[in-house]
């Protein structure tokens, strides 16, 4: 039996190159011990790490272009289509780059574009970086990152004015849950129909938080308010794909039983 019987999935996105547009989906297979499918697959390198894709490991979101720092790349539209694997980088209403990434020529066409375009953003010549089944997440576990809806209802109030859901850049957006609840989820699991999912990590907050995904603004300073009012800048759990399935947008989610 459920613990809170009217959770269910409200939203789901996936991103398939860090730090670049969230993408909608209607629905996602999820595999045991993976994350959503194509979530953070490439990266920008920013100045060289050293990632090597027949041995990849985890690197901190720092080595990379990211909103935590480089807020710019909220200006960018992007869209990765699977089938063909061509990213499309729109600006101004105008596209910019459209690359096949799984070619050596493709990916330096969007090494260029983000050589002239961020260049004070870049520590060193930017690289696009191909996981092979590696996600460039924010964690070195691979995990489906979750938000309560109603925990971002309780920071709105907080800051007195609308915060859009997607500067948490979650996986799965969950509506039905009292605010704050999530925090108490560790090493539960969810139920999503056939899938189950262990709740492994809070998420801390950095200041991506305070970039608004649709205007590139720096206009809230989401951490410290929660850090202010709730005595940490969690908000938002990680959780581990224990059994595999297909996820849609209405699911009902339900807490098992400890």
């Amino acid at each position: 039996m459920s613990e809170i019987s009217n959770a269910a999935v409200t939203a789901l996105y996936r991103y398939p190159v860090k730090g670049l547009s969230a993408e909608p989906l209607q629905h996602a297979m999820l595999t045991p011990g993976e994350t959503v499918s194509g979530d953070r697959s490439y990266a920008i390198e920013n100045g060289p790490t050293g990632f090597d894709p027949a041995v990849p490991r985890y690197f901190p979101k720092s080595r990379f272009l990211m909103l935590m720092r480089d807020e710019r790349l909220a200006t960018l539209h992007s869209r990765y289509d699977d089938t063909s694997r061509v990213l499309t980088i729109r600006t101004d209403g105008e596209e910019a780059v459209r690359a096949d990434l799984g070619t050596a020529e493709g990916r330096a066409a969007v090494e260029r574009f983000f050589a002239a375009n961020f260049s004070q953003e870049l520590r060193g010549p930017p690289q696009v970086l191909v996981g092979n089944g590696h996600s460039f997440s924010d964690v070195a576990r691979k995990v489906v990152s979750i938000i309560n809806l109603e925990s971002v209802a309780a920071i709105e109030k907080m800051v007195e004015q609308p915060v859009h859901p997607l500067r948490f850049r979650a996986n799965l957006y969950v509506r039905g849950w009292p605010a704050w609840s999530e925090l108490d989820l560790l090493e539960r699991t969810l139920a999503i129909g056939d899938i189950q999912l262990k709740v492994v990590k809070r998420i801390v907050r950095c200041t991506a938080t305070d970039v608004d995904p649709e205007t590139a603004a720096r206009d809230l300073d989401i951490p410290r308010t929660l850090m202010r009012t709730l005595g940490h800048c969690d908000c938002g759990v990680y959780a581990e794909v224990v059994t595999g399935g297909t996820i849609r947008i209405d699911d009902k989610v339900e807490t098992l039983p400890e």
